[in-house]
């Protein structure tokens, strides 16, 4: 199992400059504590996460970085042009010398970026999977023609190719047809800090059903915090579960009344939860020894290729420590 760190450039204190390169400093901390990949995520329309341009974020990742690995987690297809999305992303690749993976998604539950990204709701998922397709072939092929429902290019060949002979893509959804999607095409998953443990074991088996072997790598992201008692790590963690909490039942309940008048299926509480004592039992909070039960747990359910963590304190220099706590007390552990 790698380790990684999950970024989603927090502005705690109203101060952008701060957050981005705090969250700069965390990246290079983790590739110096031999952390193999360090995740990324897109947001829009937020003052709180200030990801929105998360591939220039990367570049910048790529040049202050040597080693550590580095994922988009995700690309919001839908909100984006698949044409220059492969251009974007081979450059990308070759910034970072081969270092990059690439993960895709359909956004949400936030309906601010359907609204003004003018994609609705019921058609996200669609354009996912019909933008991978053909950004796989842009990035690999010559003379491209294609005719989707969404998209479409004739005899199209994009510049630069990738460094890597193959990037590795992960769909971040566990959706029946998403998931199908990516076993057919030996794409692996990624699951969300909030996605329920059953949810997930049941991805993974529909996964395994049609591809046995394509699953390995799957990326689960968790909330995380290594503290000196449990109480003290729940203390420090618990703002920003907190504030996380209320945000996403916020938006969950848009999408939930948008959906029941526009005739589409309700999201599904069942399958993810956004209670702060779920999130808490969910994460990986704790002292030494509860982050290294937590993690063997995950471990022996899911079979992890990455646990992607994600540092929930406030405090740049607690997660700091948090992470050294983590390499010095859990890691060998697990």
């Amino acid at each position: 199992m790698k380790i990684g760190l999950f970024c989603n450039y927090e502005n705690y204190h109203q101060n952008a400059r701060r957050a981005i390169f705090e969250q700069v400093a965390l990246v290079r901390q983790a590739e110096n504590l031999n952390f193999e990949e360090a995740w990324v995520s897109e947001h829009h329309f937020s003052e709180v996460n200030l990801s929105s341009s998360m591939l220039v974020l990367m570049a910048h990742l790529a040049g202050a970085t040597s080693t550590i690995r580095l994922g988009t987690a995700a690309v919001l297809l839908p909100f984006h042009n698949p044409i220059r999305v492969a251009e974007d992303i081979a450059t990308l690749d070759n910034l970072c010398n081969g270092r990059l993976l690439f993960g895709v998604a359909k956004g949400g539950p936030f309906p601010q970026q359907n609204k003004h990204f003018a994609v609705s709701i019921g058609e996200s998922r669609a354009k996912m999977l019909e933008a991978i397709a053909l950004i796989q072939k842009l990035l690999y092929e010559n003379d491209v023609s294609f005719r989707g429902q969404y998209y479409q290019c004739d005899r199209l060949t994009v510049y630069p190719k990738p460094l890597q002979q193959q990037i590795p893509v992960y769909i971040a959804s566990g959706d029946d047809t998403s998931i199908e999607f990516a076993a057919k095409n030996s794409f692996s998953l990624m699951g969300g800090p909030p996605f329920a443990l059953e949810r997930l074991k049941k991805t993974l088996n529909q996964y395994r059903d049609i591809n046995p072997s394509g699953a390995d790598n799957f990326v689960l992201a968790r909330f995380f915090f290594v503290g000196q008692t449990n109480a003290a790590a729940i203390n420090e963690a618990i703002p920003f579960i907190r504030q996380f909490s209320q945000k996403m039942k916020a938006n969950s309940a848009v999408v939930m009344q948008n959906s029941s008048n526009n005739g589409h299926k309700p999201f599904d509480r069942t399958n993810i939860c956004f209670d702060e004592d779920y999130l808490i039992e969910n994460s990986i909070i704790g002292d030494a020894i509860t982050c290294r039960n937590k993690i063997k747990k995950f471990q022996d359910e899911l079979n992890l290729g990455t646990l992607a963590l994600k540092p929930t304190s406030f405090d740049m220099q607690k997660n700091i420590e948090s992470l050294q706590r983590y390499n010095q007390e859990v890691r060998n552990h697990v």
